[in-house]
């Protein structure tokens, strides 16, 4: 029974990686109560899902800057003071959320430039622990750490947003949420600083730096068609797929009720995708042995888009909670080989660069779905935006199969970019 269970090998054999862990576990729990916030926030401003949706256009900007330019510091400089200093940014921009919600600001536009800082911190932030991890544990506990990595971003999304609605529905502010993720993000910065020095391995003494570098590490992935595969089905899975940005509306329309009731089902609705998450990750054990990577993802991606799609179409509550579980599932089984593959098939010198834009793709995907999910609601109403994005989700990803049949034979065995 043991191996149906998520390896726990690269806690037991890498301290290192067990703070790293540890400290991103909470760290990440803490940010998604304040996303949950700061959408609950700007709903209550504007009533509206589009005003919501722009959240992603003004995360966009300065992900895409910010996360290719961080991935070109990771092959140049120390990886642990890269990531501590972008780490420290993400801090100080709670602290942010905290000072306008005490001050009474009100002010949707001060939220949205909290926002894009927050953003461009996490662009750095992020990429700079995917490059970390494999110089921390070996090349076979990668599947199983990167399943760690996924149960953390399950259990965030899960205790973040329910936290989150309950504390908003029974305090009646989002200041509470704010202040404990101001505490609770202080263990990321201490789980950074405890890293051992990480200079990246492998790169001559002129190699590209600035810009430069950066346009190197995307000439590096012209040919990689493994590499692209993967960056494209996560962006056609998040931008069609991606139905976060309605679900104020959707708990508001849908399921009614007072201020109260709606924050609770926004937290119910938030944290869905990620119980299914943790289910699929608990029980990660046998994907260390799956091969054929590359189909793993595909038919994950298609599990996805299914169950979003019929999502859209369902006004049961506990019905929609499962279809978003079952779809949450389905991408971290997606998300544990997609990193897998971008960290074996990738050099070190190239993985600073790569996890940079893998973070444009993967954070990036669905900010852009927020805008794509809100902007067709406005339009069109909730459920042709949720029905429709998970349908359009399965059609571009037969298209990209049909044209890059090759990714299906992916072999983990024999990594290829």
């Amino acid at each position: 029974m043991a191996r149906l269970f998520a390896d726990l090998t690269p806690l037991r054999e890498s301290a290192p990686f067990r703070r790293l862990w540890i400290g991103h576990s909470v760290g990440a729990a803490g940010q998604q109560m304040t996303s949950v916030a700061v959408a609950l926030q700007v709903y209550d401003l504007t009533a509206s899902s589009w005003a919501v949706g722009l959240t992603g256009l003004f995360q966009l900007v300065p992900l895409v800057v910010l996360g290719l330019y961080g991935g070109a510091l990771l092959d140049r400089f120390d990886r642990r003071r890269v990531a501590l200093i972008a780490t420290v940014g993400l801090w100080a921009s709670t602290l942010a959320f905290v000072v306008q919600s005490l001050a009474g600001a009100n002010s949707v536009a001060l939220l949205y430039a909290i926002i894009a800082v927050q953003s461009g911190f996490f662009a750095v932030a992020n990429p700079a622990r995917q490059a970390i991890v494999p110089r921390l544990v070996p090349l076979h506990l990668l599947p199983a750490a990167n399943a760690l990595n996924t149960l953390t971003w399950g259990l965030a999304f899960t205790i973040g947003p329910v936290l989150a609605g309950f504390l908003i529905a029974g305090t009646g502010t989002v200041t509470t949420v704010y202040l404990i993720d101001l505490v609770v993000f202080a263990i990321s910065v201490w789980a950074m600083w405890r890293l051992p020095s990480l200079p990246p391995e492998g790169v001559a003494p002129d190699a590209a730096r600035g810009w430069r570098s950066v346009l190197e590490g995307l000439r590096f992935l012209k040919g990689k068609r493994n590499l692209q595969m993967s960056f494209y089905l996560d962006i056609v899975a998040m931008v069609f797929g991606m139905p976060r940005a309605l679900f104020p509306a959707i708990a508001t329309a849908w399921y009614g009720g007072s201020l109260a009731d709606v924050a609770l089902i926004v937290g119910l609705l938030s944290a869905a995708p990620a119980v299914g998450s943790i289910v699929a990750t608990v029980f990660s054990g046998p994907l260390g042995k799956v091969r054929r990577q590359g189909l793993a993802v595909v038919i994950s991606i298609c599990v996805w888009g299914g169950a979003i799609a019929v999502f859209g179409l369902v006004r049961a509550l506990p019905v929609a909670l499962v279809l978003l579980a079952i779809a949450g599932g389905a991408d971290s089984v997606s998300a544990i080989f997609r990193s897998t593959i971008l960290q074996a098939a990738t050099p070190d010198d190239y993985r600073g660069r790569l996890q940079g834009i893998f973070t444009v793709v993967v954070v990036g995907g669905p900010r852009l779905g927020d805008v794509e999910s809100g902007a067709v609601a406005g339009l069109f109403g909730e459920t042709v935006s949720a029905v429709s994005g998970g349908l359009l989700c399965l059609v571009f990803t037969g298209a990209l199969v049909a044209a890059v049949p090759a990714f299906l034979r992916y072999d983990a065995e024999h990594p290829v970019p």
